[in-house]
């Protein structure tokens, strides 16, 4: 019988940083789904993922060569590799015991082969991975997978650079608060000053 992904023993600051990306269920992004694209196309596989494992599912920020948006994280090959440090890779999933009665292998999209790069932001959380799918067995050359350690060092880049902007821009919006209540309030009391009594009346 197929084994469930164990939970990380980060789990809870690590949907916390999942969180925090404010990326969750947001639009289709064109050079996302050009990395998966290139991942696809290097590794020479049908299928590619930037997929977030969340507490109860994987859902896929871009996707190459398949049509659901998530799955239950129960079933998610990813769900596994966030749990290893280093890159999975699942040379026939159909004589895997982890793998080998998971639906996602005796029924669409018939998975074989897997291979999962971690998402790790500066903190050392496995958000999600870059993977590549194969509906045949197979594994990847040396160059394919520096190219995957690369194309996860974009991504988790820009997740990071995504953060940092939500991040300014929250500050600005509350600094640009402060300036109107000080413009509008006396600065003693606390009280609506003339400019601000003006503008109610």
């Amino acid at each position: 019988m197929a084994t469930r992904p164990p939970i990380p023993g980060n789990e809870a600051t690590r949907l916390a940083a999942l969180q925090a990306l404010r990326i969750l269920d947001t639009h289709e992004e064109p050079v996302y789904d050009a990395i998966a694209a290139l991942a696809a196309s290097i590794c020479e596989t049908p299928i590619a993922l930037i997929s977030l494992v969340d507490r109860d599912r994987q859902w896929f920020k871009a996707r190459v060569g398949l049509d659901v948006q998530e799955t239950p994280r129960e079933v998610a090959f990813c769900a596994h590799a966030i749990v290893d440090p280093d890159p999975t890779e699942v040379h026939d999933a159909a004589s895997d015991p982890r793998f080998l009665d998971n639906p996602m292998v005796v029924g669409d999209p018939n998975i074989r082969f897997y291979a999962g790069r971690p998402l790790h932001d500066r903190q050392g959380h496995a958000l999600g991975t870059l993977c590549v799918i194969d509906r045949i067995p197979r594994q990847l050359s040396p160059a394919q997978r520096a190219s995957m350690a690369h194309l996860a060092t974009v991504v988790m880049r820009l997740f990071e650079s995504r953060r940092e902007l939500f991040q300014h821009s929250t500050a600005l919006v509350a600094a640009q608060e402060t300036l109107l209540y000080m413009a509008q309030h006396d600065a003693l009391t606390g009280l609506a000053n003339r400019a601000r009594l003006t503008e109610v009346l």
